[in-house]
């Protein structure tokens, strides 16, 4: 049985034992698509904009490389499940029955799923590293590294999703030796998600207590504000799609009535995730701040300024040490 398509189907036709539909008992399905079409229309925005400040409006540097690929992620993300609910709410109206295009996306948004969550454990990785071994890391991290990095996120991701799709949806079923290959598919797609939950969790926790518990005080910058909030949501809000498809790859479970809902709320909750990223750059960059006239361009600079937080700093100061930190990377 193909898990995941499978699991995509029990949410909309799930049945009871003497096999009679339970489309009543999941009507609520279709308001978790409208949710899930005005979050993403929010996100969308909010990526965005972070999207073109950071791609085309602000010179780069290492912190910056990866948080526009992580509202790449987002982006991408975002759309395909805003494209996957309106053809499902099309669908329910008797509009639209093409399941095929539907599974294409939702496996699809596994590509920018992983992405994401890869990303966002390197940065908390790279800036654990920076505070523990300063001097190591910087005398020793190469100088397009970030780039390097994403770029090999992106492959990898890319790699393993087709690999899955490719026993999944062309030659799943014909023989036995293709589904041992399929499971192996999705086994080492589960596993590298565990690995990333791993990575993030054991950085994200070092780095606070070398920044709370050290010896030696590090003062809390903008940026590791921005790092710290950012991981909290997502262990909050999109870590529940990654144990779904734990549950459903590694472990084989599938959740019927009465938990026919489960992929839709998490898919909502991963949306809340990448809707809130452009929120907290924002946020930070204007946390505490008395000007009332702000570019969004220094605002985004501010949230991602590693120096101690200063009211006095002007914009002429904040610009100076924007350029030193692109001049050492």
């Amino acid at each position: 049985m193909n898990l995941t398509i499978s699991s995509q189907n029990t949410e909309s036709t799930p049945t009871n034992g003497t096999g009679q539909p339970l489309n009543q008992n999941c009507a609520p399905i279709l308001s978790l698509h409208f949710l899930i079409v005005i979050l993403a229309l929010v996100g969308l925005a909010g990526n965005a904009i972070v999207l073109w400040l950071l791609g085309f409006r602000m010179r780069r540097n290492a912190i910056s490389v990866y948080i526009l690929n992580l509202a790449l992620a987002d982006f991408l993300f975002l759309c395909c499940h805003i494209i996957d609910s309106l053809l499902r709410i099309i669908d329910s109206y008797g509009l639209y029955a093409h399941n095929l295009s539907k599974e294409i996306l939702n496996n699809g948004a596994i590509i920018p799923y992983m992405s994401g969550l890869s990303i966002l454990s390197a940065i908390s990785t790279e800036r654990c590293l920076s505070v523990l071994w300063p001097i190591w890391y910087h005398c020793h991290r190469p100088r397009n590294m970030s780039v390097i990095v994403c770029a090999l996120i992106w492959v990898l991701s890319l790699l393993m999703t087709i690999h899955s799709w490719y026993y999944t949806i062309f030659i799943n079923g014909f023989q036995d030796v293709h589904k041992n290959l399929w499971k192996k598919a999705d086994f080492i797609i589960t596993a590298y998600l565990i690995f990333l939950f791993v990575v993030l969790s054991g950085s994200s926790l070092a780095l606070l207590v070398r920044i709370l518990c050290g010896s030696r005080r590090i003062p809390v910058t903008r940026l590791y504000a921005t790092i710290c909030l950012t991981v909290i949501v997502f262990l909050i809000c999109g870590l529940p799609l990654g144990i779904y498809f734990f549950l459903l790859f590694w472990l084989g479970v599938h959740l019927h009535y009465p938990f026919c809902h489960t992929y839709r709320v998490t898919v909502v909750l991963s949306c809340v995730n990448c809707y809130a990223n452009p929120t907290i750059y924002f946020f930070v960059g204007s946390f505490r701040k008395r000007r009332q006239h702000q570019s969004l361009k220094m605002v985004l600079q501010r949230a991602l300024q590693d120096t101690p937080k200063e009211e006095g700093y002007t914009t002429s100061h904040l610009q100076e040490t924007m350029e030193t930190s692109e001049s050492k990377d």
